[in-house]
């Protein structure tokens, strides 16, 4: 089993080899896997990177991302410029469906509501706005439509899961429960957590997934 000094480490060399966030001031704290974040960055771009860099290091339970964004002088931009800005990079981002979201902006802050027809679609909009200048952070608040659940969804998600080089789909259940999809079981990283949770955020019909799955990357150790 990894020590948290060990996590630690990995993570604040990951942050020194990306050159994106070289020049941040991040604070890297770990206890019992579960990862901290805290420090400045430049942009909300940044601050992702940061988290998502986190979540692939070895040994990482969950990422709790208390980053604040600190926008250099020349980034500043006002509300009305990013709202533009958002729903420019909205409209020409081939994911996302036209004329169906609304903008928000209140103080650098991004808001995205309305509603699409699957889950990437979602994700797709919070991509778009997130390397917008300006932008101090996104609130996504899109909601999936609710379609009809097939009868066989269940399988259709295990399926998915199986053809991934990811995980071991064997060490995951799946429940439906309406439009909810429930995982439960283990994987070996955070970053396979959250491959599975998009695998059952595909499927038709399911619109939120409760996932209960637990990090244990000792229990993959080959004795």
């Amino acid at each position: 089993m990894r020590s948290d000094s060990e996590v630690r480490r990995d993570i604040e060399q990951e942050f020194k080899w990306e050159p994106r966030i070289k020049d941040d001031d991040l604070a890297v704290g770990v206890r019992d896997g579960i990862v901290t974040l805290g420090g400045f960055t430049r942009s909300y771009a940044d601050s992702w990177t940061a988290e998502r860099l986190a979540s692939h290091v070895r040994g990482v339970k969950a990422v709790a991302n208390e980053i604040e964004v600190k926008l250099p002088s020349a980034s500043g931009r006002s509300d009305a410029d990013i709202a533009r800005a958002a729903l420019n990079a909205l409209q020409w981002h081939t994911s996302v469906p036209e004329d169906r979201l609304k903008v928000r902006v209140d103080k650098g802050w991004v808001t995205l509501e309305g509603e699409v027809d699957w889950y990437y679609q979602k994700e797709a909009s919070d991509h778009a706005v997130r390397p917008l200048m300006g932008v101090r952070g996104v609130w996504n608040l899109i909601v999936v439509k609710a379609r009809p659940t097939p009868p066989d969804v269940k399988d259709i998600i295990k399926k998915a899961m199986q053809r991934s080089a990811a995980f071991d789909a064997e060490r995951i259940s799946v429940q439906i429960h309406g439009h909810k999809a429930i995982l439960r079981g283990s994987v070996r990283s955070f970053t396979e957590k959250r491959i599975a949770e998009r695998a059952a955020r595909n499927a038709a019909g399911v619109t939120e997934v409760d996932n209960q799955l637990l990090v244990e990357p000792d229990i993959f150790a080959v004795v």
